[in-house]
């Protein structure tokens, strides 16, 4: 076991936090799937109005890929199969009934997950579309069947602001976290990196985890980011394939490989300055049923912002959406549209500043917790090069030279300056303290999208 410490970063500390307990979330009627979550894939129907099918029961499958397929996350009726533009497939609506009927796969007792067979493995993930839950780097998109991996990153750590903790999820499914890990020694010939926070105390499964290598973190945010992981551990070059998971998604994939079936909910967070102080903690819930039934009765009074994940790189939800399949965790912001004149001349006794600009930094402001709200406190201005990003960029990276070759559509610079060793959350502190309230976040995102079209 190897321990890092990583000084370049910045903890930002919200009000809001979720306690460590679980609890079970109303049930709801009806449950959703949504094909969008999966990427460009193309889908296709399996399935049309009126059909009833069973828990794990393929509901779609890629055009590209015919093998992996989108499964129902509860039995019923489909009740409905909803388009969008230009007859996009939205999402499939499914009526549970009363039995929750589940396609059986086969079951494996834990001494035999390691002798799996890898295109055995694999096939049974895509079938169940738990192939999802691991990422392919570059570019971050599900784990392709036909690629081989130098290495597997699992990440056990929580950095970000309310990220869900493994620490807190991973009692009495120890088991199917073990199992999990096995079968993941069977999808590389190469090595399998559990990377763990060293300022938290983890649980003895998590530390005395087989099998694989286990290795310590400590500082601040991005300091559990998986990329900081890969640069210490096993850097990329820009051909190389690494497959990365959540410690939190793994468990799901032990529950299938344990019980013979697709499991039908799971564990998320929910917390944030917008969250009743007495709702703020893990919750249990059927995937696919409606954010609402989650939601409701939870939220303090006024305007609020719901963020799938975390505060600083999650995406823009709402009630109206649903559980997904990759979702770990909600965080609720308030809507802070007020305007303060002069703001800037102020001393800011009662403003945040990451910068040091205002009196409360100096004063323990950095070491208590902040109701921040959605207030950019500014507009989009010019960048100007002044080497602000590097306090919060761990990685040997420029950032400042790859945000212009980005802007600039210059892919090859951008290549050399290390972006295919990036993912967009890796931006998100550097974003949050830019200056120039510049999308940090959404360029980086959009030139790994350009450099996948073009071809490396």
């Amino acid at each position: 076991m190897a321990s890092f410490s990583i000084r370049r970063g910045f903890n930002i500390k919200l009000t809001g936090a979720p306690a460590i307990t679980v609890a079970d979330a109303p049930d709801a009627q009806t449950v959703a799937v949504i094909p969008g979550e999966f990427g460009p894939i193309k889908p296709r129907l399996d399935v049309k109005e009126g059909d009833r099918v069973k828990r794990g029961q393929p509901v779609f499958h890629s055009k590209i890929n015919p093998e992996l397929f989108g499964v129902a996350p509860a039995a019923g009726t489909v009740s409905a199969i909803v388009y969008g533009a230009r007859r996009a497939l939205e999402r499939i609506v499914i009526t549970r009934d009363g039995a929750d009927e589940a396609v059986e796969f086969q079951r494996f007792d834990p001494a035999s997950i390691r002798g799996l067979e890898r295109t055995a493995l694999l096939k049974l993930l895509q079938n169940t579309g738990l192939i999802q839950l691991i990422r392919q780097r570059p570019f971050g998109r599900a784990a392709q069947a036909t690629a081989t991996p130098k290495s597997i990153f699992v990440n056990g750590m929580a950095s970000a602001p309310f990220q869900a903790d493994i620490n807190a999820l991973i009692k009495g499914r120890e088991l199917a976290f073990q199992a999990g890990l096995d079968a993941l020694t069977r999808l590389t010939d190469g090595r399998v990196f559990l990377c763990l926070s060293g300022a938290a105390t983890n649980a003895a499964a998590l530390t005395d985890a087989r099998n694989v290598e286990v290795h310590t973190f400590e500082g601040p945010h991005p300091a559990g980011n998986t990329s900081v992981h890969i640069s210490r551990l096993d850097p990329m070059k820009p051909t190389d394939i690494v497959w990365t998971i959540k410690a939190v998604d793994l468990l799901q994939i032990g529950h299938l490989l344990l019980n013979g079936e697709v499991p039908s909910h799971r564990v998320v967070a929910l917390a944030g300055p917008g969250v009743a102080e007495s709702a703020a903690q893990y919750y249990r819930v059927r995937i696919g049923q409606s954010l609402d039934t989650l939601l409701k009765g939870k939220l303090r009074e006024g305007e609020k912002r719901v963020i799938r994940g975390d505060a600083l790189s999650g995406d823009l939800t709402g009630g109206d959406d649903v559980v997904r399949l990759m979702d770990t965790g909600y965080t609720v912001l308030l809507e802070d549209r007020e305007r303060h004149l002069l703001g800037w001349m102020m001393p800011g006794f009662r403003f945040f500043s990451a910068s040091r600009a205002f009196i409360s930094s100096w004063l323990g402001g950095r070491n208590r917790e902040w109701a921040l709200g959605t207030n950019q406190h500014g507009e989009e201005r010019p960048m100007v090069l002044t080497g602000l990003y590097d306090k919060y960029m761990p990685l040997n990276i420029l950032v400042d030279y790859l945000i212009r070759a980005v802007l600039a559509h210059d892919t090859d610079e951008a290549i050399k300056l290390g972006i295919l060793e990036t993912m967009p959350e890796d931006f998100a502190l550097c974003a949050f303290a830019c200056p120039s309230k510049v999308d940090l976040v959404g360029i980086i995102r959009q030139g790994l999208a350009d450099i996948e079209k073009e071809g490396i």
